[in-house]
């Protein structure tokens, strides 16, 4: 199948029966209702409504969305939503973005356990930038961040890392002044990373000493304290990778930033080339190539592209978006009001909230009559597995 508009939902209701006999016992119950949601998202199964225009009549079926944050097509609208909310947080400052990368041996012990070491790799990231900007020789202050933990690499491989918003500057100890780092400057990333580096592995200690790792195939031997404590030796003095990116150019550049990041998912259907029994092509980035253009084409067996995949699915109940220090919830609007006194902004700046990149964005009441421009009203509701009685025109339904 090569054609415009190819989906992830169209990979799993054609060949997503079959793996999954093919692959009984081996997958989990959260994989299997991330499978079954992406194939009934904006169909009849799930239900939705028909808008009429008010002026000419014009109808629009509007399926139901599944919302699973999984979803290609359902991030959309959760990204737009979160980011109006994240605008009035913003502050007229430099923003950076630091990235927080574990090394593929240990990328490995999060494969096999998930909520421990990502939420490892969270605190960890998060205690490394707060203890360093904190010391008087470096910013000596008290800062803030947004985390968002992203699992794969553009070929769909596990590669779980941290992206982090930083704004560039933090309160004093005593929190009577806002310190400013040096502009185009925040932290030294070799500093970070070795900081980062050992608080991970004292952190990954604790959990194998707490019983709360689990190891599997040439690696179960790892259970054993002495056997997992030579093994970890070799990482204590290799380079871990964390780096810094250019500071944003503003906060609508933050903002844009945001959308593309925060709600992202292991694929996106865009970059979808075709599909059939046996391979799924799509388009991915090589970022082994140092100079010259890194998009390419790769082609994976249908059966290993539905799996690697699944593999970016979270653990129940997981926060993949987490916010720490000035910007932790419990106290972000306090410490964001009294950020804006001390730099004399006393109202958020107007900005503008960017629409967020999306594969398919479904037409909703907000906006008007695509034949007349008059206002849209829902005039019917269809529950799951029904069909609608009003119909609209073929090459309108799309949601």
């Amino acid at each position: 199948m090569t054609r415009l508009g190819l989906e992830i939902a169209d990979i799993f209701r054609a060949h997503g029966p079959a793996w999954r006999q093919a692959n009984a016992g081996h997958v989990s119950l959260p994989q299997l209702r991330v499978m079954s949601a992406i194939e009934a998202c904006r169909t009849e199964a799930l239900g939705g409504h028909v808008a009429g225009c008010a002026k000419c009549g014009y109808h629009h079926i509007a399926y139901n969305s599944c919302k699973n944050r999984h979803c290609p097509k359902c991030q959309g609208s959760a990204a737009r939503d979160w980011m109006a909310a994240r605008a009035e947080d913003l502050l007229p400052v430099e923003y950076f973005h630091v990235v927080f990368t574990l090394p593929a041996e240990i990328a490995q012990i999060a494969f096999w356990n998930k909520k421990a070491v990502y939420d490892l790799l969270f605190r960890a990231s998060a205690e490394t930038v707060m203890t360093i900007a904190a010391d008087p020789k470096r910013l000596g202050a008290r800062v803030g961040m947004t985390s968002v933990l992203h699992t794969w690499g553009s070929a769909l491989t596990h590669h779980p890392h941290i992206h982090m918003i930083v704004p560039g500057g933090g309160l004093s100890p005593e929190g009577a002044r806002w310190v400013p780092c040096r502009p185009g400057f925040f932290l030294h990333v070799r500093v970070l990373s070795r900081l980062f580096r050992r608080l991970f592995i004292e952190g990954l200690c604790a959990l194998h000493r707490a019983g709360a790792l689990s190891f599997f195939g040439d690696m179960v031997r790892l259970g054993d304290g002495a056997a997992f404590a030579a093994w970890l030796t070799p990482f204590r003095r290799s380079e871990w990778v964390v780096y810094a990116k250019p500071p944003f150019g503003g906060p609508e550049a933050v903002l844009a930033y945001l959308s593309r990041y925060t709600h992202r998912v292991a694929i996106s259907n865009s970059r979808l080339v075709s599909v059939d029994a046996h391979t799924v092509t799509f388009r991915w980035k090589d970022y082994r190539i140092k100079q010259g253009d890194r998009r390419s084409v790769m082609r994976l067996a249908t059966g290993e592209f539905i799996r690697r995949f699944l593999i970016h699915v979270l653990p129940d109940g997981f926060h993949r978006i987490r916010h720490y220090g000035l910007l932790a919830s419990s106290a972000r609007k306090i410490n964001i009001a009294k950020i804006r006194a001390l730099l004399g902004v006393r109202q958020p700046e107007q900005v503008t909230v960017p629409e967020p990149r999306t594969d398919i964005v479904p037409f909703t009441l907000r906006e008007p009559c695509p034949c007349c421009g008059g206002p849209m009203r829902i005039v019917e509701i269809f529950r799951r597995g029904q069909t609608p009685m009003s119909r609209a025109p073929p090459r309108e339904r799309a949601a």
